[in-house]
């Protein structure tokens, strides 16, 4: 007998295959049965018919930060809700394993630097995980039968600096001793099931203390050693990090990239590709390393968002305006003093000088503020600006738009929340991402779900993608937007029998109707611990959610199952070949 029957789909199978309608048999978590409309016999406990809807292998996330979060939310909201039924985590070099066992201090460090890093409330952290674990093991056996989506982790070369240098590992470099002792730990969390090795380079990355992370301070051969021990193990990966990643590679990083993936024998990913029409020199500089990889045994695939997510900016928190070269440190400023300094004119224009310059990369698109919308506002002084764009107010008040933002984020004590509009929506850039998601080193993801929760929301990428290509551009035909949101990631990871509806795979599938399939806007809920704050977005048009054959969603409405499974290397992996 047939645990659940799905009736007169439409199946988009992951192939990239022509759509075709089905019925398909689930039994055991596994598809057993795909089948002509109407020719199964076998009973079934439970059935639906899916006439009219679309039946697609679960969605594949190649990059989340969901690492704390799945403790206290095993659903992985909103990812889920928009069909994702497999993420890959522990990203950036930054995990929560491994703990050094003798120095609780560590885990208050992991948390004040995921803090500030990766945007995920202090409070939240303190008071939704219960930090028991000391080894990766540990802590992959602590999600292990409690989390409603399947998981897998890379090992943060943060986290394995800490445990082996302490203190030193900000700043320091390892002792011989010190570099086996990390290898060892390296070995210890591959053997227990990590997918592989992430790491930061980034000068944008620094922890709690505004130190820069400890990652950032290796040497490459310490990152070539830690790759050639990724190549040790069955079904593992790389994931890499640098300062480049934002606009375009140095020569430096690049030599830096392909050794890893050449010394690996893996495939390395990295994120985000930023593409944009008015800067065409950027997407030939950053795929010169996937060219020089394959030359050298290699593979490095580069991740690109198949949307432009919002983000919301303020200049009383900690988000990507900081990153602008000199705006930290006026950013960092106690409220007043930083009011102070934002309304002298000289502060002003040095710093509208430096968003604009070269050094500040991608950070440039930030710098146009005459185009950012006002959201939420918090004085009488700013009654009625919500929703309104700063150049029609500073054209009002007869101002330049950054001395106008200023003063109406002044008047609220800098808690305006704002919204850049996106310089790069025009047709020319939708063109150029059309041509680039055709490359083979290139892959859809890059959505940061679970971390800079109050910032940004990346995780409705799948639905609002695929409701832009049956619907609005219409840049990619369905089945093949379907295999870049399933196969390809999972080919990419080696999932074992995940990203296809197919015979004997994994039961992981996602029910939509192709006629509303897509995402609604950001909306900020406290509904994390502490009653801290996120960005959430509701799901359109999805219908059902199922992993491992278990339905965890219906009608955007989580069932409290929690059928998911802590993918481990070489169990639920196998070694993608960089020939």
């Amino acid at each position: 007998m047939l645990d659940h029957l799905i009736r007169r789909a439409t199946v988009v199978d992951g192939t990239g295959g022509p759509a075709y309608p089905a019925d398909v048999g689930i039994r055991g978590g596994r598809i057993v049965v795909i089948a002509e409309p109407g020719t199964v016999t076998e009973e079934a406990v439970t059935s639906e018919d899916a006439d009219g809807l679309v039946l697609a292998p679960g969605f594949v996330d190649p990059h989340t930060h969901y690492d704390a979060q799945l403790f206290w939310d095993p659903y992985a909201t909103p990812s889920m809700n928009h069909g994702v039924t497999t993420v890959a985590g522990g990203n950036c070099g930054f995990t929560l394993a491994p703990l050094h066992p003798d120095r609780p201090e560590d885990a208050d460090y992991t948390r004040r630097m995921m803090s500030r890093v990766e945007g995920m409330a202090l409070a939240a952290l303190e008071e939704g995980v219960d930090w028991t674990w000391s080894t990766f093991r540990e802590y992959l056996d602590a999600l292990e039968g409690r989390i409603a989506v399947n998981a897998g982790f890379m090992v943060g070369h943060c986290a394995l600096r800490r445990h082996v240098m302490g203190a030193d590992a900000v700043g320091g470099q390892p002792t011989p001793a010190q570099l086996d002792a990390m290898l060892a730990l390296f070995h210890d969390a591959m053997d227990a099931g990590a997918w592989g090795l992430s790491t930061t380079q980034s000068a944008t990355h620094s922890d709690g203390d505004g130190e820069p992370v400890a990652s950032r301070h290796a040497r490459p051969e310490e990152l070539l050693a830690l790759s050639r021990a990724v190549g040790e193990h069955e079904g593992t990966q790389l994931e890499a990090i640098v300062a480049g990643c934002l606009d375009q590679f140095s020569d430096e990083e690049i030599d830096l990239l392909v050794d890893m993936t050449a010394a690996a024998g893996r495939p390395l990913n990295w994120n985000v590709l930023t593409i944009d029409a008015a800067v065409p020199e950027r997407v030939p500089r950053q795929l010169i390393p996937s060219e020089r990889a394959r030359a050298a045994g290699g593979r490095i695939v580069a991740l690109t968002m198949p949307i432009l997510t919002p983000m919301n900016m303020s200049l009383g928190t900690f988000c990507a305006l900081n990153l602008i070269p000199g705006w930290g440190e006026i950013l960092a400023l106690p409220v007043p003093e930083r009011i102070e300094r934002l309304r002298d004119p000289a502060t002003r224009a040095e710093m509208l000088r430096r968003a604009d310059s070269k050094e500040a990369g991608v950070f440039r698109r930030l710098a146009n503020f005459g185009r950012y919308v006002i959201g939420d506002t918090y004085s009488a002084a700013n009654e009625g600006l919500s929703g309104r764009v700063v150049n029609d107010i500073a054209a009002e008040r007869g101002q330049d738009p950054f001395h106008c933002l200023v003063e109406i984020c002044a008047a609220d004590d800098l808690r305006t929340v704002l919204w850049p509009m996106p310089t790069d929506n025009d047709r020319d850039s939708w063109a150029l991402r059309q041509r680039t998601w055709e490359h083979e080193d290139v892959m859809l993801g890059g959505s940061d779900a679970g971390a800079h929760l109050d910032r940004m929301c990346g995780a409705p990428y799948t639905t609002r993608f695929l409701g832009d290509c049956l619907r609005g551009r219409k840049l990619l035909p369905l089945p093949t937007a379907v295999r870049m949101l399933t196969d390809d990631p999972a080919r990419l990871f080696g999932l074992r029998e995940r990203g296809r509806i197919e015979e004997g795979f994994h039961a992981d599938l996602v029910l939509f109707d192709p006629e509303r399939i897509d995402a609604g806007p950001a909306t900020l809920v406290h509904d994390l611990p502490g009653d801290s704050p996120r960005l959430d977005s509701k799901a359109i048009g999805i219908v059902s959610v199922r992993v491992n054959g278990v339905e965890t969603l219906r009608d955007d409405k989580v069932t409290g199952a929690v059928p998911g499974t802590v993918l481990r290397s070489g169990r639920d992996t196998r070694t993608v070949s960089t020939a």
